[in-house]
């Protein structure tokens, strides 16, 4: 399906199980090479285990979603916490919700979180996030650039964008400008007033435990943490099954 706005268009994907119709939603903010379908069977899954409604769409840029300007500003992420996001939310979700974020998508829910107060945000729950830049992430970043220039990346990519050279240099671009290295939304994080659930990999190749130490010591509003042993950057892949249960409880006990 798809969203109209002022931006272009965003397409976006409504996920129930069976007797999820009254329960709160919760949204998926894709990764930085993310889009609906990148999700694969998460969506399905995760509305099966918790119990909840999942709400996925895909940013500006990506999936077939509308393509964006290059280059992208260096606060990009912020742009879409601040104003686009909000936008999505009042048009597609009804009721209570909660923001699941992995990546880019998290540094996004967590700006989100720290800025808009609304009754019906529950909670905040973060995969592999990003508050700061780490240069063994940006070493990752780089390495992930020739990838795409030298080997199958970009047919492997490109089933899941129409525009694939506009999704991959959008983000890729973005991270590795020099100024990028300055990049933090540290400042958002003692703003969010919603409960939080920070889930991590111990072999997360684009960031290190000092993204979730950052959090334990800046966040007032409730934590909690689950650091995953044999898990890279994405818990929802590597660890399914853990990833599911943890998800679960906490939107369970935040409702």
């Amino acid at each position: 399906m798809r969203l109209s706005l002022s931006q272009g268009e965003i397409e976006y994907r409504r996920y129930q199980a069976e007797g999820t119709e009254n329960a709160a939603t919760i949204v998926l903010l894709h990764e930085g090479l993310g889009s609906v379908a990148m999700w694969k069977d998460f969506p399905n899954a995760l509305s099966s285990h918790s119990g909840f409604n999942v709400l996925a769409y895909s940013r500006f840029g990506y999936g077939s979603s509308s393509p964006v300007p290059l280059p992208r500003p260096m606060n990009y992420m912020q742009i879409e916490g601040q104003e686009v996001l909000p936008e999505i939310l009042e048009a597609l979700v009804e009721g209570d919700y909660f923001l699941l974020g992995h990546s880019d998508g998290a540094s996004i829910a967590a700006v989100y979180s720290g800025v808009h107060k609304v009754a019906a945000h529950r909670g905040t729950i973060v995969m592999a996030p990003h508050f700061f830049t780490e240069d063994m992430g940006l070493k990752s970043i780089a390495a992930v650039k020739r990838a795409y220039e030298e080997t199958g990346l970009r047919e492997r990519l490109a089933r899941y964008h129409d525009d694939v050279d506009n999704a991959f240099y959008g983000w890729n671009g973005a991270w590795l400008d020099p100024e990028f290295k300055q990049w933090n939304i540290e400042k958002f994080l003692p703003e969010i007033d919603v409960p939080l659930l920070a889930i991590q990999g111990e072999g997360d190749e684009y960031g290190t435990s000092a993204q979730i130490e950052t959090m334990t010591k800046n966040c007032k509003a409730p934590l909690s943490v689950s650091m995953l042993a044999d898990c890279g950057h994405s818990p929802h892949r590597d660890q399914l099954a853990q990833t599911l249960r943890t998800i679960s409880t906490f939107v369970t006990d935040a409702s």
